[in-house]
């Protein structure tokens, strides 16, 4: 049986697409789809779909994060595997089965979708959404996984074999991270299935591209993956995406906003180290809600 899980918080504006993305796909015929939501604005949108579908429920969680809420919709899944997506996200045709072939090899534990982006490159927060996801995520998703390495996946779309997660830290901002390196320390092995594609729409203003990178970034920062070998860090970054990030340039100025941006993540990551590590912000205060990706 496979599961498919949808996090949401006060997306009735993109639920629908989320939902019909999946249902659109060729799924197999015992699945279940739970969208885990705090608000009454989403699941208003998701009974809709309930109401038509008897594979769709919707799970009311308490508001106390991600994690938490995806701890409830993990002790609610019945699948053995179970895909991972976002409310504010839609997967693209052929999706599902690109993730699921990849589990014909028995040594695979999870298998990390690729993200694209929705923006225009021919904005600045736009270009760096791309380079990010293609000459950065993409291709280190590549060459790892050729090598039969390490990899992270991406929360907008991942699956897993369920016996493999119990539970996830509550206050873990990076709970893709912690899945990710939590499977592989178990012995299994990490794909990816660059034909998983979904949709994101990224930040369009810099506060909100802050805001989001702090949390996202923040979690490789937390005591549950810091130390794994081959995890996001600066020095990585450093030493591995600054020549594909300045060969992903077509003119000069997307040159510069590549410059921009190797600026940009320094700042991110001085934040990182500041209010994650020195003075331990709690969960709370580092999860901020993102307007502008919805």
């Amino acid at each position: 049986m496979l599961t498919i899980i949808i996090t949401a918080y006060r997306e009735e504006k993109t639920i629908g697409r989320a939902i019909e993305s999946f249902l659109a796909q060729n799924l197999p015929s015992d699945y279940e789809l739970l969208v885990v939501c705090p608000d009454e604005g989403t699941a208003d949108v998701v009974a809709e779909y309930a109401a038509r579908n008897e594979h769709v429920r919707c799970l009311r969680d308490q508001a106390q994060g991600k994690p938490a809420a995806l701890n409830l919709a993990l002790s609610a899944a019945k699948g053995e595997i179970v895909i991972l997506s976002d409310g504010d996200v839609y997967v693209a045709p052929g999706a599902v089965r690109a993730l699921l072939s990849a589990f014909t090899d028995p040594k695979v534990g999870i298998v990390s979708g690729r993200p694209v982006s929705l923006n225009p490159r021919h904005t600045m927060l736009g270009y760096w959404s791309h380079l990010l996801v293609d000459a950065g995520a993409h291709r280190q998703r590549m060459l790892r996984a050729n090598r039969g390495e390490f990899l992270e996946c991406s929360g907008y779309l991942y699956a897993f074999r369920r016996a493999l997660v119990k539970a996830i830290p509550v206050d873990s901002l990076a709970e893709d991270g912690f899945i990710s390196h939590h499977i592989w320390e178990q012995g299994w092995r990490t794909a990816y299935a660059p034909d998983a594609i979904v949709y994101v729409k990224y930040p369009t203003t810099y506060q909100d591209w802050m805001k989001q990178k702090i949390r996202s970034m923040g979690g490789y920062a937390q005591g549950y993956v810091q130390n794994a070998r081959g995890m996001r860090s600066f020095r990585r970054e450093a030493v591995a995406g600054v020549w594909s990030a300045l060969r992903y340039a077509r003119n000069c100025r997307e040159l510069w906003w590549t410059l921009l941006l190797f600026a940009a993540r320094t700042h991110v990551w001085l934040r990182v180290w500041w209010d994650v590590k020195w003075r331990k912000k709690p969960f709370t205060a580092l999860w901020q809600r993102v307007d502008s990706t919805k």
